[in-house]
């Protein structure tokens, strides 16, 4: 299943390369391009040429700052830009060039298209004839027809086929089809590819103006001849910042910004816009707007530096996508151990995606990362949710076998905590508080009873003090016919004393839950049941105990002995519950306890204080009852002193409240008994049990 799962996922990612408009699943490869964009912007980034310039035309330019009559005087393109607004008589572009070849640079682009004839035509054509073999005029395409017209510089400026002349070059870059930004840069194009018509022998190549600049570099061979898009490495943002185009003919600036030109010898320039009324800015994976004629030195330098990008193919990334899944598969199905699986699924992406950019900054490969992960990742956490659910649900099978036959907590500690578990059942002496119950002339009833009613009966019982047990957080230790025993502190433990009132809260509601029963089974005219329960603390030794065939998890000692002898004595006195001394001490505080007598059962030598368990404190029902108490309580101290008649006294004040109370209807006979006939000198109030 898990084979299934990963491949399912692989499957889908694959399908979805190939169904781009399925909603959410073709944002699987989309998002491909935006985590390559992230590589562009936190990656390493292109050299920056300091040979590079941008002279931008910028709202300074457009606007100019003010001049005096003698600064404009000894400018002739400030004249000229001062006399209109832009675009300016081409003079001011010849007097560029020539102010700039003078101070030493090595070439100028034109980053626009000067198609419609001008003023000063004539003068810039003299300067491009000069300079034609440092100099590059931009050209365009108008791609909004159906078939793209080009946009070259008049004739005037370029005579014949301008796109053909080496001093022209287009300036468009063509951006993505889906979010337009622009990641790569067409160096040579023909006008077949422009029309979208399959390639001729007669067709004609065009030139970017990068390429054009190039050749004229020198490095013509450094262009790439094939016709496609070349991604390139991004310079970081601030690489090439524009420097206003008017400075260059600020007598002051030129002189306090650019050492009498001293800043612009051996440089390669363009000429562009870099204001924002322009718009001439362009969406890239490092911002979304930058300033268009940068894009040409990006482009330079990406030739120069050879520091293209390069794609995984579409047949690469799909085979990946499959190992990815198949990886996927070969962990979860061979490690079978959710965390380490999960902690390997994390440290192979993460080492997937380190690769993934140390192929970027070191050999401009970008690996496809996105679907591969999502595949790997998908099939990976979606098999480890189904083995998980598969787990859980077998978990919870085997709980509810279990809990038919053992405790509901020690079936939570086997199968949360097994080592921990296991390891207890070599055997440990440990402080548990035991619970020991018993139906009250059970023997007799299943001489008579229909036996098919009587086991019903004793099931819904059973049952009832079970569910006791268990909400109470106790273990059931074992059923011994119509007996119940558990045992609280042996699996888990909040505390001796904690252990001590969790089980007298369950011998409490198992009290409630018997009168509920009673109820019920004498509307249905059924024999009711009157249990005895008997309650003690101590160590005992706790271990998996039993043959070789047959063993149980259960606990041994004189604690649970004497937590068996309780729960007989309840016959004896007359009571349901009876409460160890040292299970007294320790939930003395939260329950409210009436003391019954100082036995010495069989099989023990010292004697024992035992109580009766009246309720919880916070839930004192009968205050009278409980005020009335003080005085059996005292008549009680008053019999063990010895002092009968006042014990007489004491008990009867009680039994005139309480006629029925069979505890001290007892003690007010043995006081009479005694008042007449003292005992023994070495009376201590002890009663001996020789019996079980």
């Amino acid at each position: 299943m898990v084979a299934a799962i990963c491949a399912f996922c692989a499957g889908v990612i694959i399908l979805a390369h190939f169904s781009p408009n399925v909603p959410f699943l073709s944002g699987i490869w989309e998002q491909e391009q935006n985590f390559q964009d992230f590589l562009q912007r936190e990656g390493r980034k292109a050299e920056t040429h300091s040979e590079f310039a941008f002279l931008g035309i910028d709202q300074t330019s457009l606007e100019l700052p003010p001049f005096s009559p003698e600064e404009l005087a000894s400018s002739r393109a400030l004249q000229l830009m001062k006399e209109r607004s832009y675009p300016w008589s081409r003079e001011v572009w010849a007097l560029l060039l020539d102010r700039l070849f003078a101070a030493g640079a090595r070439g100028v682009m034109f980053d626009f298209v000067c198609n419609p004839p001008n003023d000063g035509d004539a003068v810039f054509h003299e300067a491009l004839e000069r300079y034609r073999d440092r100099v590059v005029l931009g050209a365009n395409f108008d791609m909004s027809r159906d078939i793209p017209q080009a946009v070259v510089p008049n004739s005037t400026l370029i005579p014949g086929s301008p796109l053909q002349d080496e001093r022209v070059g287009y300036v468009i870059f063509f951006s993505d089809d889906i979010d337009r930004k622009v990641r790569s840069v067409v160096y040579t194009i023909t006008d077949r590819l422009l029309a979208q018509l399959p390639p001729h022998p007669s067709q004609e190549v065009y030139y970017s103006l990068s390429a054009r600049m190039l050749a004229k570099m020198g490095h013509a061979a450094d262009v790439p001849q094939d016709f496609s898009a070349h991604k390139f490495r991004f310079s970081a943002n601030e690489a090439y910042p524009p420097v206003p185009l008017y400075e260059v003919f600020d007598p002051k600036l030129w002189h306090a910004n650019y050492g009498d030109g001293a800043f612009f010898k051996g440089k390669i320039l363009v000429v562009g816009a870099s204001s924002q009324v322009a718009h001439d800015f362009f969406a890239t994976p490092m911002s979304p707007l930058t300033p268009g004629p940068t894009l040409h030195l990006q482009a330079l330098a990406a030739a120069l530096d050879h520091d293209f990008l390069y794609p995984t193919s579409e047949r690469t990334g799909l085979i990946l996508v499959g190992v990815a899944g198949l990886l996927a598969w070969m962990l979860i199905a061979f490690v079978r151990r959710p965390l380490v699986c999960l902690v390997a699924l994390i440290a192979i992406a993460a080492a997937y995606l380190g690769f993934a950019r140390m192929a970027y900054d070191r050999v401009g490969l970008l690996v496809v990362v996105v679907p591969v992960l999502s595949a790997f990742l998908s099939g990976g956490i979606l098999s480890l949710g189904f083995e998980y659910v598969l787990e859980r649900m077998e978990k919870n099978r085997t709980r509810r076998t279990l809990e038919r036959y053992v405790s509901r907590n020690l079936v939570k500690e086997i199968l949360e905590n097994p080592d921990s578990f296991y390891s207890s059942l070599r055997g440990v002496r440990i402080p548990v508080t035991i619970l020991f119950s018993d139906i009250v002339g059970f023997t007799g009833m299943t001489e008579n009873a229909d036996p098919e009613k009587l086991v019903a009966q004793l099931n819904e019982y059973l049952s009832r003090m079970t569910a006791a047990v268990f909400e109470h957080n106790g273990t059931l230790d074992k059923f011994i016919g119509d007996a119940v025993m558990a045992v609280w502190g042996n699996v888990s433990s909040r505390g001796v004393a904690e252990d001590a009132k969790a089980c007298s809260h369950a011998a409490l509601a198992m009290r409630r839950e018997l009168e509920a029963l009673n109820k019920k089974w004498a509307a249905e005219g059924t024999a009711p049941f009157h249990i005895g329960i008997g309650l003690n603390h101590g160590d005992v030794l706790g271990g998996n105990i039993g043959s070789q065939e047959k063993a149980d998890p259960t606990v041994i000692g004189d604690a649970v002995n004497l937590a068996s002898r309780l729960e007989a004595l309840t016959r004896i006195y007359a009571v349901d519950i009876l409460v160890g001394a040292r299970a007294a001490e320790l939930i003395r505080d939260d329950f409210d306890l009436r003391s019954v007598a100082l036995v010495q059962v069989k099989g023990k030598t010292q004697p024992v204080e035992i109580f009766t368990l009246i309720g919880a404190k916070k839930e004192r029902g009968d205050r009278e009852f409980l005020e009335r108490l003080e005085t059996y309580e005292e008549g009680f101290r008053k019999f063990r002193e010895r002092d009968f008649a006042e014990a007489r006294i004491l008990f009867s004040q009680f039994l005139e409240f309480y006629p029925d109370d069979a505890l001290a209807k007892m003690y007010l006979e043995r006081s009479l008994e005694y008042e007449e006939e003292p005992p023994d000198p070495a009376w201590k109030a002890v009663e001996v049990f020789k019996k079980k």
